[in-house]
């Protein structure tokens, strides 16, 4: 699993690589070319993760049966210690999740702030809120860009309206497989977590079995001690009582 986990993090690279890559293209098929990449990219990711979920669920399914195995019950040294490595999973797969997250967010703002510069370029003004989301949503912004044409001239628009369209497209398409990664990392986060309350209500248990049993231990030596001094003193009161007694008698029969 550890040999998916990295292969993972290095295609996370890539894509991290590839949208700063993005944020200088300015034309239209060198938009494409890049599309193209990250989608192979995030494919492969797709691909990776579920095949790591498939194995982490049989890792889970043969923890399970092994725990029907003499010596190998819930709760025995070998099956914390399997249940304990699949566990520490939990960590880096919260922490992947994390990342993917953080991409697709970052993707998605830096998405908005490139359409808000192509439209200054090309009109010489700032756009208002709904034209830019109008963009974004359809990436359509031919309409928008109608005086640029007329003054400009319909050639010298057309790449800016041609590379909006194209980055649009590759944006929802990311976000898009983004999220079905993000979701596929939130079962296996899901399956980690219960794993780890059973190791947790484990945890407990043995450690409230040994507390009680430290206990037990600490009151029996106390027992024990104070049956060796009460056996003491009822020896010593029936050594003195026998002394009393010789005192009397002896003085009796004498006379």
């Amino acid at each position: 699993m550890q040999t998916s986990m990295d292969k993972i993090k290095e295609l996370l690279k890539k894509l991290q690589d590839a949208n700063e890559e993005g944020k200088s293209i300015h034309k239209s098929q060198a938009m494409k070319d890049l599309r193209v990449r990250m989608d192979k990219d995030v494919d492969e990711v797709l691909k990776t993760a579920k095949s790591l979920k498939k194995r982490l669920l049989e890792v889970e399914k043969s923890n399970v049966a092994n725990r029907k195995t003499p010596g190998c019950e819930e709760g025995t040294p070998t099956d914390r210690t399997r249940t304990a490595i699949t566990n520490s999973l939990k960590k880096k797969l919260k922490d992947l999740m994390g990342e993917f997250q953080v991409l697709r967010e970052k993707i998605t703002g830096e998405y908005k702030e490139t359409i808000e510069r192509r439209y200054y370029t090309v009109t010489g003004k700032q756009a208002d809120d709904e034209v830019i989301e109008h963009i974004i949503e359809t990436g359509e912004s031919e309409t928008f860009l109608q005086k640029a044409i007329q003054e400009q001239g319909r050639g010298q628009v057309i790449e800016t309206i041609r590379e909006i369209q194209e980055r649009h497209d590759a944006v929802k398409e990311i976000e898009k497989n983004l999220l079905d990664v993000h979701q596929i990392f939130l079962d296996m986060s899901v399956l980690v977590d219960s794993q780890g309350e059973v190791l947790d209500i484990i945890e407990d248990q043995v450690n409230r079995a040994s507390s009680f049993v430290q206990k037990g231990t600490t009151q029996l030596f106390v027992a024990k001690k104070h049956q060796r001094n009460t056996r003491k003193w009822t020896i010593i009161g029936i050594i003195l009582l026998l002394i009393i007694i010789v005192a009397i008698v002896v003085p009796i029969v004498k006379k």
